[in-house]
């Protein structure tokens, strides 16, 4: 849960306060939990809805969305190099590390929750209040967003 709050956030400050007015918020209304999802993705609501008061979060504007073939270009569709291929090699992870920071709020709240915390596309959309098929299609784009930033921070497969 750190960990997606830091991601959230963007600051390892601010996700500790995240985190305890996560289980402050977490203890008071332990007694409204359902048992409709799991106690993870519970918690992990939580810690979004707490992450989005610290007042370091999204505009509220809509952010304009790029068309999928430019974004599939920069990520490399079609290219001999493969951007997940990073993942294996051990300045990889750094590079990842540098790639995720930069990524949006949104971006990065996708990746963390599905890709790191394993959450299921259904606990991810109960966690951040979306429909699975927002969720799908904001991941599929936060991937590809992930792809691009390793290729602009020079990433070359086999390299």
């Amino acid at each position: 849960m750190l960990r997606f709050a830091t991601a959230v956030t963007g600051s390892a400050a601010t996700a500790e306060d995240v985190m305890q007015e996560t289980f402050l918020a977490a203890y008071r209304h332990a007694g409204d939990f359902r048992g409709d999802a799991s106690v993870k993705s519970w918690l992990m609501t939580i810690t979004f809805r707490q992450a989005l008061k610290s007042g370091r979060k999204r505009s509220g504007e809509p952010k304009e969305m790029e068309p999928l073939d430019a974004l599939g270009a920069a990520a490399g569709w079609g290219a001999e190099e493969d951007p997940a291929a990073a993942l294996d090699r051990h300045e990889g992870r750094a590079m990842l590390r540098t790639a995720m920071e930069g990524l949006s709020e949104e971006d990065r709240t996708m990746l963390v929750l599905r890709d790191l915390e394993g959450l299921s596309g259904k606990e991810v959309a109960q966690a951040l209040d979306l429909s699975l098929a927002a969720v799908k299609s904001r991941l599929h784009r936060s991937r590809l967003h992930l792809a691009a930033a390793l290729r602009r921070l020079g990433y070359q497969h086999g390299a």
